[in-house]
């Protein structure tokens, strides 16, 4: 079946979703979409889908079959953690074209399932994708595609697509409604900049319960994966510790309620009071964004706040730290 039939299904679908949205307002209250935008998607995503999918792969192992997906021209490969469920794993990996070829699993953190790969040095670049280092952009609302090989590679149908939304983002995943099968974990989803967004992990019952790793986990523990290490200080998956909490105030701004004692906000002179205009120059516009934002980074980064007290600005440089332990863990 072609791409282009492929999409204009989706399409097809998606109106008809939407026309259902008007016919029963209501039993479903999902935002409609018009023909236009969805014409739109459809377009945009058959623009993107020729390069990104040539960096798509199809990954066997003993345990049965995958998706990944490469990011860098010397063969770094993303994919999730239960695929190798372990570092130095030989992984079987199937081209876009069907050349099939090997790779070696690098580092993982089992607790988030986010792992990298290496394909073996074939004296060429090879085709590649770039991964979004904006992790707090992945917004609820967002449109995004997934792909990947649900029953393993098929050279005849090629990759599956799907369009949809995510619908949730915590501090290490993403939540969307591209309908995952078995065969896809470890595949890529993708922003409509080509960009890839997340992992695919989990597949729920529900047909909006898709769960990805967001790129937060792959991000702050870049080196330690590739150095094949297993990922154990992530545990919780809580990202730095900066200790402040926040509230939306009566004008919608993003306002410090209270700062922990003895916490990196206090020691850097953060105070109840202050409004966060925006993190290494990202504006911040609720709290979702705010913790997903502190909590993609790890323990000795450094984040630099602008803050507003009253009608005067300033700028602040936290270094983040652990998160201290409760009394008697």
């Amino acid at each position: 079946m072609h791409t282009s039939f492929h999409l204009l299904l989706i399409v097809v679908l998606l109106c008809g979703r939407a026309n259902a949205a008007e016919q029963r307002p209501s039993v479903d209250k999902s935002p409609k979409t018009d023909l236009s935008e969805l014409l739109k998607i459809q377009s945009d995503v058959q623009k993107l889908l020729p390069r990104v999918r040539q960096a798509l792969v199809a990954i066997q192992t003993g345990g049965g079959t995958a998706s990944g997906v490469i990011i860098s021209a010397d063969g770094l490969m993303l994919t999730a953690a239960h695929v190798p469920n372990g570092p130095g794993k030989d992984l079987k990996v199937i081209l876009e074209d069907g050349t099939v070829t090997t790779a070696k699993s690098l580092g993982l953190d089992k607790t988030t399932d986010a792992a990298l790969a290496r394909l073996k040095d074939r004296g060429k670049p090879w085709p590649f994708v770039n991964l979004s280092r904006e992790v707090a952009k992945a917004q609820p609302g967002e449109w995004c595609f997934a792909l990947g090989h649900p029953g393993g590679f098929d050279k005849a149908r090629g990759p599956v697509l799907r369009v949809g939304r995510i619908i949730k983002q915590t501090a290490n995943s993403l939540h969307s409604d591209c309908v995952l099968m078995g065969g896809d974990s470890g595949g890529p989803l993708f922003n409509f900049n080509g960009e890839v967004i997340g992992i695919h992990s989990q597949i729920w019952e529900g047909r909006d319960q898709n769960v990805h790793v967001s790129m937060a986990p792959f991000l702050r523990s870049w080196e330690a994966m590739q150095k094949s290490q297993v990922i154990k200080t992530w545990g919780t998956g809580a990202g730095g510790y900066l200790g402040v909490a926040t509230v939306m105030n009566d004008r919608l701004d993003l306002e410090v309620a209270d700062v922990i004692d003895a916490s990196p906000a206090l020691k850097a002179g953060i105070r109840a009071g202050d409004v966060i205009l925006s993190v290494n120059g990202e504006a911040m516009t609720d709290q979702q964004q705010f913790s997903a934002v502190v909590k993609a980074r790890a323990a000795g980064d450094t984040l630099k706040l602008r803050l507003r007290t009253h009608d005067k600005e300033r700028d602040v440089s936290v270094q983040l730290a652990q998160k201290p332990q409760e009394e008697g863990q």
